[in-house]
């Protein structure tokens, strides 16, 4: 990809992701430890980014300013997880691997291919030689990023309130954004994430644009994988037999932000076939479809 300079970037920032995510597999496994887990994903996105800023050392603009954005991103989002699960205790994510080195290491190693990919358009910009002027796609891509950062930690912050809250015990999130989407904290990832890589795209040439698979395999893992599947599952398990939930789904976009009142009108096809209400996040009894009451 690019210059044998980039090839060599490429190597480092995966060798640096290996043996970072590996100290923390070890202490995971080692201590039982599993509370720094989304830390040490979060944090593992600055270090790639002030790494290959700084090895460059270029300094260009434009590298300066993704390099931020990440950097807060990885502080915001890392910070917040850290201190999140700390008040809340273990990770239930985990409850089936700790005992499971194989499955636990499947997880490490999803996790480190999570960092290096989706961090590619900011590596490749960082170890570019190219500064092209500052054009509409950068400020087009730094826009999008805010966006998305801030429907992600608005979200964040807004269901911890609501957990927290005693009066809303036993109830699942339907609170500020919530009510607009199911997972508007994923939406404000992947939106945000989109952003670095449309604002890589000024510096990215030929081969380069394969970077592409980064914004994409975030997408694909948040909406297939180990985002809203699971996350809808646990909810369906918890709620599905009240109805009070199964109006909630049925009239509240899984991921896209919409009034409750257009979103509930539109077609089933409609849903599925342009907002990503996909058959797997609605299983119900023998798989069929969870519908209202």
């Amino acid at each position: 990809m690019g210059t044998v300079l980039d090839s060599h970037f490429l190597a480092l920032t995966a060798i640096v992701t290996v043996g970072y995510q590996l100290l923390f597999f070890i202490i995971t496994a080692l201590l039982r430890f599993d509370k720094v887990t989304d830390f040490a994903g979060s944090t593992n996105f600055i270090i790639i980014a002030i790494l290959t800023l700084a090895l460059k050392g270029a300094w260009h603009f434009r590298q300066i300013v993704l390099t931020v954005l990440v950097t807060i991103w990885g502080l915001r989002l890392g910070l917040f997880l850290l201190m999140r699960i700390l008040q809340w205790g273990e990770d239930r994510r985990f409850d089936k691997m700790r005992d499971n080195l194989g499955k636990l290491a499947v997880f490490w190693i999803f996790q480190a291919v999570w960092v290096w990919s989706v961090s590619l358009p900011v590596t490749v910009v960082n170890a570019s030689d190219r500064n092209p002027s500052i054009e509409a796609r950068d400020i087009i891509g730094w826009i999008i990023w805010l966006v998305g950062i801030c429907v992600e930690a608005t979200a964040d912050q807004q269901k911890l309130v609501f957990k927290n809250s005693p009066s809303n015990r036993g109830k699942w999130c339907n609170a500020g954004l919530w009510k607009y989407s199911r997972h508007p904290n994923y939406f404000g990832e992947i939106f945000l994430w989109w952003g670095v890589f449309v604002a890589s795209t000024p510096v990215i040439s030929d081969a380069e644009w394969l970077v592409i698979l980064g914004p994409i395999f975030l997408t694909l893992l948040l909406l297939f994988v180990s985002g809203i599947p699971l996350l809808e599952s646990s909810a369906d398990k918890r709620y599905g037999r009240l109805e009070e939930y199964r109006a909630y789904k049925n009239t509240t976009s899984p991921l896209i932000p919409l009034p409750p009142a257009v979103y509930g009108s539109l077609p089933a096809w409609f849903k599925v076939a342009f907002l990503l209400e996909l058959p797997l996040y609605n299983p119900g009894p023998g798989g069929d479809p969870i519908k209202p009451e």
